[in-house]
């Protein structure tokens, strides 16, 4: 059962942010961080993303709404790349961002709009 979840959430977690990105995070894995990675990709890639009740593109406008309001600007950019792999476009992703300006302040916002225009840069888009 654990090698299922596993196996799903390393599928759930590559189809979201990228062969490139997961390759990157398994060469950083650690003996000090082994068990935290473990149960990320099991419990947030498998035993919530995979869960049937939203699709892709809804759950990249959570993770990204969350991570504006708490201002983790790390994770931002790498669910902003995600949510364009799950579809969301730039003119959606805006629309987020405004909506995220009133419930999460504008200084929230304003600075998730610039960490997003970073990404679209190295994007090229």
């Amino acid at each position: 059962m654990a090698d299922e979840r596993h196996a799903g959430g390393m599928r759930r977690r590559r189809a979201v942010l990228g062969d490139a990105y997961v390759d990157g995070a398994v060469k950083r894995t650690s003996d000090f961080n082994r068990d935290f990675q473990h149960w990320i990709v099991e419990t947030a890639w498998n035993d919530v993303w995979n869960r049937p009740g939203l699709d892709l593109r809804a759950r990249s406008v959570v993770v990204l709404s969350v991570t504006t309001a708490l201002r983790h600007w790390d994770e931002f950019r790498i669910h902003l790349r995600g949510a364009l792999n799950n579809g969301l476009t730039k003119a959606e992703i805006a629309e987020i961002l405004i909506q995220c300006g009133v419930y999460a302040g504008v200084p929230a916002a304003n600075h998730a709009f610039k960490q997003a225009q970073l990404v679209f840069d190295e994007m090229g888009i």
